[in-house]
C-alpha cells in the first residue's frame, strides 16, 4: 500500500485500541510500517523548512510505532547467543554486508523498525531503538544510546557513553534531533526534543533538555525553549559546561553565602577550520 494508504490504516487500527491485538490486518499494516521505517522510505520526523524549527513531526507514524507496542506478544528471542524477552513485533534487526553497517560485535543491539544508513559505525556495546534515523556516515560508539524516534544526520559522531533521549508518546511530540556533522562529546545527554543544528560541537559532559538555558557568550543572549518551540542550538555553535551562581534562597544562608552554583551550558565560540582540525580525527576512525 501506498503512504497516504498506510497511513489511513495506521490511523484506523489504532483507534480500535486493545481490539487491534486480534485483528490480523493489524499486524499486517505494522509490519509494513515497521519494513518502510527500515528502508528509510519513512520517518517519526522530517526536515520541513515551512516549521517554525524546521522540522515536521509525524504523528501517525508514531501511532504506528506505538501499534506494533499494542499488539505485540511477548516471545523469546536469540541473537548472536544470547537470549531475551521482547514483543514479537519487535525482533532485533540483522545486517549483512551488503547493507553497508559496520556493527562491530560485543554486545550492540539495534531494534527493528530503526532506519540505519550505509556506512553507519556502531561500536560496542550500543543501542539504537525503534523508530531511529540514523544517517550515513555517522559513528555511534560505546555505551551510547539513540532512543527511539530519535533523528541523527550525516556524519555525526555521538561519542562514547552519549545518551540521545526518545519519545514516543505524547505522538505530536517532538524527538530529540541531531543535524548533519555534529560532534556529540562523551557523555553528553540530549533530551526532550532538543534540536542541535548542523556543525555543532557539545563538549564532554555537555546536558541539554528543554528546561535547560543555554549562554550564548558569543552574541549576549540566552537560549531557552517555550511552549512553542524546544531548545535549539544554532548551527557551528561550540557548546561547553558551565555554572553560574545561586544568588537566591530563603532564610541565612542562602545560595550565595553557600557559594553554590548550577550547572549552565555555555556557548564559547562558533566552529571554525581551528575547531574542525581538532574534529578531524573522526575521519580517521570511520
Amino acid at each position: 500500500m501506498n503512504p497516504s494508504q498506510l497511513e489511513q490504516a495506521i490511523e484506523r487500527h489504532f483507534a480500535a485500541g486493545a481490539a487491534a491485538a486480534a485483528d490480523r490486518a493489524a499486524l499486517e499494516t505494522f509490519l509494513a510500517l515497521r519494513d518502510a521505517l527500515e528502508r528509510g522510505e519513512l520517518r517519526s520526523a522530517s526536515p520541513n523548512p515551512a516549521s517554525p524549527t524546521g522540522w515536521r513531526v509525524n504523528a501517525w507514524v508514531k501511532k504506528g510505532i506505538l501499534l506494533g507496542f499494542r499488539i505485540g506478544a511477548l516471545e523469546d528471542h536469540q541473537a548472536s547467543g544470547f537470549s531475551f524477552v521482547d514483543k514479537h513485533t519487535y525482533p532485533v534487526r540483522h545486517f549483512n554486508a551488503s547493507n553497508g553497517v559496520r556493527v562491530v560485535p560485543g554486545g550492540s543491539s539495534i531494534r527493528a523498525g530503526a532506519y540505519v544508513a550505509r556506512g553507519v559505525v556502531c561500536m560496542p556495546p550500543m543501542y539504537i531503538n525503534t523508530g531511529t534515523w540514523v544517517d550515513e556516515g555517522t559513528m555511534v560508539d560505546s555505551h551510547a544510546l539513540v532512543g527511539s524516534c530519535a533523528q541523527i544526520g550525516k556524519r555525526v559522531h555521538l561519542s562514547a557513553a552519549a545518551q540521545i533521549g526518545g519519545v514516543l508518546e505524547p505522538v505530536n511530540a517532538s524527538p530529540v534531533v541531531i543535524e548533519d556533522d555534529v560532534l556529540v562529546g562523551g557523555n553528553c545527554g540530549v533530551y526532550e526534543g532538543t534540536i542541535v543544528r548542523a556543525g555543532a560541537v557539545l563538549a564532554p559532559g555537555t546536558i541539554l533538555t528543554r528546561g535547560t538555558p543555554v549562554f550564548d557568550l558569543v552574541n549576549g543572549v540566552t537560549i531557552r525553549a517555550d511552549s512553542e518551540t524546544p531548545l535549539i542550538i544554532p548551527s557551528n555553535a561550540v557548546v561547553v559546561p558551565g555554572s553560574r551562581p545561586v544568588a537566591k534562597g530563603k532564610g541565612h544562608p542562602n545560595g550565595e553565602a553557600w557559594g553554590l552554583s548550577l550547572y549552565a551550558p555555555v556557548i564559547v565560540k562558533y566552529r571554525d577550520d581551528k575547531t574542525d582540525l581538532s574534529t578531524a580525527l573522526e575521519d580517521l576512525l570511520r
